[in-house]
């Protein structure tokens, strides 16, 4: 085995370039790690990004000390770090900063108090600690460098690999610790996420990175087989709030604690960490100024970022403002599709907010559409139980008046949009509106992104899966197979139209070939079919 007794700030940042090159390899499968299997995860995503910003910093580092390089790589993780997987990666690196501070070089025995470091820093970040997290993984690894060293391991290419067998055994064993994972039969994203970047350091400090061209990053799988109960909900990767508002603080005897204690009334997602010298803070508020205000009677501030809305999308809700007609009442809907987009357009939408799975828009952007449309009375259409919660929270955050309709897939939206009388006031509306989109029920028809079990159904990788309201309900040989197995769920003799939204990865021929099929055995009922355009779900069909 190749002998490596220390390491340079040089040497460490080309194992983490080498580790994001191998993370990029395996992002999308850690995307597909999420508790419920249909495509919706973007973990592997947000590391990505956030350790991309980490190397950005890393080459601007001042010098190639190993506390130089490392606390550059603190500070591009933590300006550049996405969704609560990224935040946590973040606080990850700060640790290992700390851990590493005044050193020109890292042996085996500051490696593991760095690792330590990382561990309590990465706790000491977040409000909730759970275990069976990327916070279990880090912290076991660390235990394993600690142990190591104390038996006397010198040698940086064998503790790594110690550290990265470790990590292998604490990410197989969170099933066991987070029943929603257990459930599922995966693995935790976050820490799945942390040991890919570790071990694509350990194939470049152990001279294995030549064959990487030719493999993919090992994706742990849970030794427990999947349980029989579908999760009730799954929590969100990102917690966005406001404007993302971050900047050094630079002063004498600053106090970090004090600071987070004012500012965590201030706004969400707030990471303050430093010494009473320097201190880093991020959050995302609604008041940035503020914010600013306050630091500026504690210090001074430098490398200040406040980000919003994406120029493009800013561009394109003025262009919608523009186009609107003043209205007593607006309605903001999130969609995802260009085909159901069109629908929702001619219907009466006032602001289209594009979003859905895998891209579930921020409370930001739902805020700013509100803000956008020239009406003081706004209803929401959220469209997707994962972006319901978020819409919420709109009611608070402006001086407009919104309801939010609790839709939860599109064809109770469309439902809804129908249903909406422009001579009647906004409760009347709510009350119609949300009472047209529960009478209507949703089928959806996408592929498995892995094997699991749901109750009694035994799902095979790529396997077609029918969802009837947001349950797994059957599987099937073929999408259409599926799709006939979700409707026998229904008593279509009980309805009367039947809409078919294909998707992007969808023919026109094969649609119309499933509502010819369905013509022929219900004779009742009559049979759309529209161009939807949605990513991931091949057919949602609205039965009503």
């Amino acid at each position: 085995m190749k002998q490596i007794e220390s390491i340079s700030g040089q040497l460490l940042r080309e194992m983490f370039s080498a580790a994001t090159t191998w993370l990029e390899k395996s992002s999308a499968d850690i995307d597909a790690l999420n508790v419920f299997p249909v495509p919706d995860g973007d973990t592997g995503t947000n590391m990505l990004l956030t350790m991309r910003s980490t190397l950005e910093e890393a080459y601007r580092a001042p010098d190639n000390s190993i506390a130089g390089v490392a606390e550059a790589m603190a500070r591009g993780a933590l300006m550049g770090a996405r969704g609560n997987s990224g935040v946590i990666l973040s606080q990850i690196w700060r640790g290992l900063a700390q851990g590493l501070a005044g050193r020109e070089t890292m042996d085996t025995a500051g490696f593991a108090r760095a690792m330590q470091q990382s561990a309590e820093v990465a706790v000491k970040g977040i409000s909730n600690p759970v275990e069976g997290t990327i916070l279990t993984v880090i912290r076991e690894a660390a235990v394993s460098a600690v142990a190591q060293v104390s038996a006397g391991e010198t040698n940086m290419v064998s503790l790594l690999e110690a550290v990265i067998a470790a990590a292998e055994e604490s990410v197989a064993n969170t099933p066991r610790l987070l029943p929603v994972l257990r459930d599922a039969g995966v693995v935790d994203a976050g820490g799945q996420g942390l040991y890919t970047i570790l071990e694509g350091a350990y194939h470049y400090l152990s001279g294995k990175m030549e064959q990487a061209p030719f493999r993919k990053p090992h994706i742990i799988v849970s030794e427990l087989a999947p349980g029989t109960r579908l999760p009730q909900a799954v929590t969100a990767d990102e917690v966005p709030y406001g404007y993302c508002t971050e900047f050094l603080l630079r002063g004498q005897k600053l106090e970090p604690d004090k600071i987070r204690k004012h500012l965590e009334k201030e706004g969400e997602s707030l990471i303050v960490v430093g010494d009473n010298s320097a201190v880093r803070i991020h959050i995302h508020t609604l008041d940035p100024g503020k914010i600013i205000r306050y630091a500026t009677k504690q210090g001074t501030i430098h490398q200040v970022s406040m980000r919003n809305m994406d120029e493009q999308h800013q561009d394109w809700l003025e262009i919608q403002k523009e186009k609107t007609p003043v209205a007593d009442t607006a309605i903001v809907a999130v969609v995802a599709g260009e085909g159901i987009a069109d629908v929702f357009t001619s219907l009466g939408v006032g602001s289209i907010v594009p979003g859905g799975q895998t891209m579930n828009p921020s409370t930001k952007e739902l805020l700013q559409a509100v803000e956008a449309v020239p009406a003081e009375k706004i209803i929401v259409l959220p469209n997707n139980k994962n972006i319901v919660l978020t819409a919420r929270q709109l009611p608070s955050l402006t001086k407009k008046t919104v309801e939010v309709i609790p839709t939860q897939t599109i064809p109770q939206g469309v439902a809804a949009l129908l249903a909406f009388d422009y001579e009647a006031d906004l409760p009347t509306n709510t009350r119609i509106m949300q009472q047209a989109a529960e009478a209507v029920r949703t089928v959806e028809i996408t592929r498995s992104v892995r094997a699991t079990r749901i109750g009694n159904l035994e799902i095979k990788k790529k396997q077609p899966l029918g969802l009837l309201d947001g349950d797994v309900v059957a599987v099937g040989d073929d999408l259409t197979d599926a799709i006939e197995k979700t409707l026998a769920r229904l008593d279509l003799d009980n309805f009367e139209v039947v809409t078919i939204y294909y998707g992007a990865d969808t023919q026109a021929e094969d649609a119309e070939r499933v509502a010819a099929g369905i013509r022929e055995k219900h004779s009742n009922l009559q049979v759309e079919v529209v161009r939807g355009g949605q990513p991931y779900y091949n057919y949602i069909i609205s039965v009503e």
